[in-house]
């Protein structure tokens, strides 16, 4: 048995899932160093989690770092994380910033407060990556992430895009990769329970309160009038962003 045990039905839709974006993608290669984002919360653990058993499978050599930056509402929150890391044997960065109550303070004027204190907290991981010389930032994005994005952009932007599975930054010096996004949130939470992550509370006051959350109880709400519609919505969602990414060579 491998030494991760026996995996649950979940556990395995994420890394089969994982490795299919990867493979297709030609996401990583022989010697990357991926920063991985962990928020702490269900989807960047179980991606941290399903990064490990991917790099024990793979047939070349990869690294893999854990980046956390606390936005600061709760500066304790982050202690499961670094238990968790040493237990593992996960190289990682956790630091406490003040980002989130910045944002949510006068200081913050004109753009929403989910805004202004993700560019903060996306602005130190490339900051991160650049001082431990990592070629790629792994963002624990899902197929709900998606398909909510796609809506987004189309209704309040007037564009149609969704999210990269893999971009390129600053001339090609890194990557950021999405390995979960062609895998639903319900198989996440699941597998989650069944490693018993120590996943902790979003003590963001915005958090449920944006015109993100919006648009997924309005798509909610339109799938549950016509059967089938949610799969249907996803499934083409997943086909059209994955032919946009993936390498033809």
């Amino acid at each position: 048995m491998a030494k991760w045990g026996k995996l649950s039905f979940a556990q395995k839709k994420c890394v089969s899932t994982v490795g299919m974006l990867m493979q297709k993608t030609e996401m990583v290669k022989d010697g990357d160093r991926i920063g991985i984002a962990v928020s702490g919360g269900v989807d960047s653990f179980v991606l941290i989690r399903t990064m490990l058993i991917r790099q024990a499978i793979i047939p070349f050599n990869i690294e893999l770092m854990v980046l956390h930056v606390n936005p600061g509402f709760k500066p304790e929150n982050h202690a499961p994380l670094t238990q968790w890391c040493v237990e593992n044997g996960v190289a990682s960065h956790i630091e406490l910033t003040d980002y989130g109550p910045r944002a949510h303070s006068p200081e913050n004027k004109k753009k929403s407060a989910c805004f202004y204190c993700s560019r903060l907290r996306r602005k130190r991981l490339f900051e991160l990556c650049d001082q431990y010389n990592l070629t790629h930032l792994a963002l624990g994005h899902t197929a709900d992430d998606l398909v909510t994005t796609f809506h987004m952009n189309m209704l309040q932007n007037g564009r149609v895009e969704g999210l990269s599975a893999n971009e390129s930054f600053f001339q090609g010096k890194l990557q950021v990769i999405r390995p979960t996004l062609m895998l639903e949130k319900k198989y996440i939470k699941a597998a989650a329970r069944q490693w018993e992550l120590p996943i902790w509370d979003n003590k963001c006051p915005s958090n449920d309160n944006t015109k993100r959350s919006e648009i997924n109880n309005w798509l909610e709400e339109e799938w549950r009038k016509m059967p089938g519609s949610r799969n249907n919505t996803f499934n083409a969602l997943r086909r059209w962003q994955l032919d946009l990414n993936m390498k033809t060579t």
